[in-house]
């Protein structure tokens, strides 16, 4: 059971906000039990507070912005993900402006900040929410969904159309060790091109290259370089952990994301917002029983790593099974399968529906500890190319099953959108 977090003592702060231009000094001060965690506008009459929850949501254009009637609080996902990574359930954040000091643009002066501050347990529980069945939100191109599993994970793809940076992905099993070690120091970005545009909007008025990476047409423009190959894509991950802490409550779950931002973000925290205060509306596939993350997979099938390409199943029925594989860029395949422009082969596509279907015939109690071969493919068919950064939903259904042979449908989706089909039959034999 974890318990409820604030600080032993106060810590503080000051600097330019990255958007407004504010100078600001930031105060970290402890608080009581179910206090949560609030913003207070110390600079403003009758000190308003704004809480920071996902109902406090005003704006999420290039950062998240909290409101309570006129007063505002800027780009708070940086320090929201800080508190994230500490446990910190209760805390007041005193502000004398509207946006907390950007630092380097990272998570890090605010590591620094709980550090010197000491971090107490309190004596209460807090909430952790258990993702039970997928919950998924999608806008124009982008896709953030969040998967049942055993602990808290992101994957993520970034994708820009940019000489410099086109495709970068990053995937971390997350605690407080691995998020000041591997994502705290990532730094917010921008491209060049943009740079005119967004000042005419009012925003990145504190923006320099002391504080952000900029990204123009044939250099990435930083004082130190970049700190991770694949920083940008990190830092993603930094914004998605804070934009969902505002939901107050920690996630057991494995979140996926391809090129979500800080609108998507909040859409998702929302969703589950919605679920877990009416359980009834939770997101769940028709006549779901069972899910299995890859241990349990493992007990069934006898395929290791680099050949098993089912990551969890999600859903398993009488009438088939979805399973999920998220196709990473260091996939074994892709060193020698058009290593210049990477791609899926359609056979270990055709494989991973086979996979997957037979999970589901070999779920069945009567025939555990049999194997099931694949005997034949019909119909089949290669839509879309499959890339590194894709997240298969393979779909099995039309089961059949018959005097040791089985028949099943099988389709593959990325972002809803149908990449291959299939038609695959299967005979079973002994396992050694």
């Amino acid at each position: 059971m974890k318990q409820q977090k604030t600080i032993i003592k106060k810590a503080s702060i000051s600097g330019i906000g990255v958007h407004t231009g504010s100078k600001t000094t930031m105060i970290f001060q402890p608080a009581p039990v179910d206090n949560g965690i609030k913003f207070i506008r110390i600079d403003l009459p009758d000190k308003p507070v704004i809480k920071a929850g996902i109902e406090s949501v005003v704006e999420t254009a290039r950062g998240t912005i909290l409101g309570n009637g006129s007063a505002k609080v800027h780009t708070v996902e940086h320090v929201m993900a800080a508190l994230w990574a500490y446990g910190i359930t209760n805390l007041n954040i005193e502000l004398d402006a509207e946006e907390p000091p950007v630092g380097d643009g990272s998570s890090n002066p605010f590591i620094n900040m709980l550090e010197e501050a000491g971090i107490e347990k309190q004596d209460k529980s807090c909430v952790i929410y258990k993702v039970t069945s997928p919950i998924k939100v999608t806008l124009d191109d982008t896709f953030l969904a969040i998967f049942p599993y055993d602990g808290f994970k992101m994957s993520y793809t970034l994708s820009y159309d940019h000489q410099l940076v086109t495709t970068q992905y990053a995937n971390f099993e997350l605690d407080k060790e691995t998020f000041i070690k591997e994502i705290s120091p990532c730094r917010t970005f921008c491209f060049y091109r943009e740079v005119e545009a967004l000042m005419d909007k009012g925003l990145i008025q504190g923006g320099s290259l002391e504080n952000a990476v900029v990204i123009g047409d044939e250099a990435i423009l930083s004082k130190e370089g970049l700190r991770f190959e694949n920083e940008f894509a990190r830092h993603k991950i930094l914004d998605l952990i804070g934009d969902l802490y505002l939901l107050g409550i920690r996630l057991e779950g494995h979140v996926i994301a391809m090129k979500s931002g800080h609108s998507l973000n909040v859409k998702l925290a929302q969703t589950i917002k919605d679920i877990t205060l009416n359980p009834s509306s939770t997101i769940t596939t028709e006549n779901q029983k069972s899910s299995m993350n890859i241990e349990e997979i493992k007990k069934i099938l006898p395929h290791r790593y680099p050949f098993l390409l089912v990551d969890r199943i999600v859903n398993i029925s009488e009438n088939g099974a979805v399973g999920i594989k998220n196709v990473s860029s260091n996939e074994e395949f892709f060193n020698g399968h058009f290593p210049q422009q990477a791609l899926m082969p359609g056979v270990l596509q055709i494989e991973a529906m086979a996979q997957v279907a037979g999970i589901r015939f070999l779920h069945n109690k009567d025939i555990k500890g049999q194997i099931a071969t694949l005997a034949g493919v019909t119909k089949a068919r290669f839509r879309r190319p499959v890339i590194p950064g894709d997240q298969l939903v393979i779909t099995v259904e039309r089961v059949a099953f018959k005097r040791g042979i089985g028949k099943a449908s099988a389709t593959i989706k990325v972002d809803n959108k149908l990449v291959s089909e299939a038609d695959l039959i299967f005979a079973l034999m002994e396992g050694s």
